[in-house]
């Protein structure tokens, strides 16, 4: 673990929630911040206990813009599922998958129930080799989950590795 990655999640992972709310017999309960929510989400990903679709909204759109063999507007979670991460992640050994190793950045926008993530990740494919890749999303959350996301990469090393390592 690198120092922006202890930072990262000493800052983030382990914030106190922001916003206190009753329940129905009156007890607090503490919600967290969008910011939190993918946060963790995040840091569960990069140190293999989780995986950030656990934050999709099942009816979640989700963008990938630009040029590359995937980019596209997917209607639904289950259609980016199935059509770009559960292939993504099979071309990823068991061993090494597919993980973010750091987070350049993490803003947000309460107001607007937006987060955008910077972010480098990497993995060591079935065929032994490495691929990395730096990451912009941006979403809009509802309810604790993602309902709309954009993402930015670098299409052309996506590109190599959707065609160059079979799922």
């Amino acid at each position: 673990m690198n120092l922006d990655d202890q930072r990262f999640r000493e800052r983030e992972h382990y914030q106190r929630p922001v916003e206190g709310r009753r329940d129905d017999v009156g007890n607090m309960r503490f919600m967290q911040s969008n910011r939190e929510i993918v946060a963790n989400a995040f840091a569960s990903w990069m140190n293999g206990s989780g995986y950030v679709a656990s934050i999709f909204a099942e009816q979640m759109t989700w963008e990938i813009v630009g040029r590359s063999v995937v980019s596209a507007k997917y209607p639904n979670t289950q259609a980016f599922v199935d059509e770009v991460l559960h292939p993504f992640g099979a071309r990823f050994s068991h061993d090494r998958p597919f993980r973010p190793t750091k987070i350049r950045g993490l803003f947000s926008d309460e107001s607007q129930n937006a987060v955008i993530v910077i972010w480098d990740g990497e993995g060591v494919t079935t065929a032994g080799t490495v691929y990395e890749n730096s990451y912009a999303w941006i979403m809009r959350l509802s309810g604790g989950k993602v309902v709309d996301g954009t993402a930015f990469y670098d299409s052309i090393a996506f590109n190599e590795l959707w065609t160059k390592v079979a799922p």
